[in-house]
């Protein structure tokens, strides 16, 4: 099994001190929490995308970015780009960029998001989450694969001619699809062969694993090869302890905040409390033997070969703390019992394009190197 740490960003006073960070703070940490994952060992980083409070990831491709220029193995992925709201054009743009940036390193899972303050914002209804998100997927493939795109549709204006530049550094930027709720994620995925990426944050499994039965099924109607299925699946929360007692206990406080929060009221949790959630959901809360059995358990249901995990919303040296048992107690266990074929060939880079890939000892312009301070 490969892993991922992401983060949502979330800056909320902290359930256990009290403590509240500035913005800059928590950018600050976020950068030191990717350099932690990869000097670790893990696969990827991701960054959310969300667009309010107390969330400050309403711009992933400009985290990326940092994160890419203070790190040099780690893959770099959106957890998620939220599709449905954005110009392709735009995301085309960014997106290559931070993908020039990285040396290849970057993978995109779309998907229409979860809190629906981000409609407004952007000027499209509810209700057309996933006609758009549909249509942007299309453009956006286009844009990265085509010169001189000639389209027309409803949720931007038409274009004419258009190439979009930088091209990316890769030949394909991978492209996963994030599923939560809907079939009509699993079907696109399907239709076109590509990665599913489970959100398994907020529900109990049987859920989840209707939704990548439903991604199998249909690989195999489109003519792809379900076995070959490439799937990801996030985790819900981390917290290890020698013992589930302790765990619950130094968690508790964090899940509850957490849980009070108009953004996590909007997902409807169907847990009492965290021993429920333990019991019958994603969170990962106990010892690290309680934990890599619930993740073994949850393999045998989803098959799975990348996990991501998150540890937002803890003081800064927990989350550090907990990010390094995992990588020490956890993820060995689980990559010598789940071994996985994903992401161990390098990107596949384009033939025009220079072959550098910056490395964290490379000099940065100066104008930029303060931020890196980490």
């Amino acid at each position: 099994m490969k892993f991922a740490l992401f983060s949502l960003m979330m800056n909320l006073p902290n359930a256990v001190t009290g403590e509240v960070l500035t913005t800059q703070q928590k950018f600050h940490n976020i950068l030191q929490q990717a350099q932690l994952a990869e000097r670790l060992g893990f696969d990827a980083y991701g960054i959310g995308e969300r667009h309010g409070a107390p969330f400050l990831s309403s711009s992933p491709p400009v985290v990326l970015t940092a994160i890419a220029a203070a790190t040099s193995r780690i893959r770099l992925l959106t957890t998620v780009t939220v599709l449905s709201i954005l110009d392709p054009v735009r995301v085309a743009e960014d997106y290559a960029t931070l993908d020039q940036l990285s040396g290849g390193r970057l993978e995109l899972i779309i998907g229409k998001g979860n809190d629906p303050r981000h409609y407004p914002l952007f000027g499209i209804r509810e209700e057309q989450q996933w006609d758009s998100l549909d249509e942007r997927y299309h453009l956006l493939k286009r844009l990265w694969s085509e010169e001189n795109v000639t389209w027309e549709g409803t949720y931007r204006p038409a274009l004419d001619g258009v190439t979009t530049w930088p091209r990316p550094l890769q030949k394909t930027i991978p492209i996963w699809h994030g599923s939560a709720s809907s079939t009509l994620s699993t079907e696109l995925a399907a239709k076109y062969g590509e990665p599913l990426f489970t959100s398994n944050s907020f529900h109990p499994q049987a859920k989840y694993k209707a939704l990548i039965d439903h991604y199998r099924e249909r690989l195999t109607y489109y003519g792809h090869d379900a076995q070959q299925a490439v799937i990801g699946s996030g985790a819900g929360s981390l917290y290890l302890a020698s013992t589930g007692e302790e765990a619950i206990r130094r968690y508790k406080p964090y899940y509850e905040a957490f849980h009070a929060t108009a953004a996590a009221q909007h997902n409807q949790s169907p847990f009492t409390d965290l021993e429920d959630n333990i019991a019958r959901g994603p969170v990962l809360i106990g010892s690290p033997e309680q934990v890599i059995s619930k993740i073994l358990d949850y393999h045998a249901a989803y098959g799975h070969q990348v996990l991501s995990i998150s540890v937002d919303g803890l003081t800064h040296s927990e989350q550090l703390e907990q990010v390094e048992r995992f990588a020490t107690e956890v993820a060995p266990v689980l990559r010598r019992e789940l071994p996985s074929s994903v992401w161990n060939d390098p990107p596949v880079l384009n033939e025009h394009e220079n072959s550098f890939i910056p490395k964290a000892t490379d000099t940065w312009p100066t104008a930029i190197s303060p931020i890196f301070q980490v």
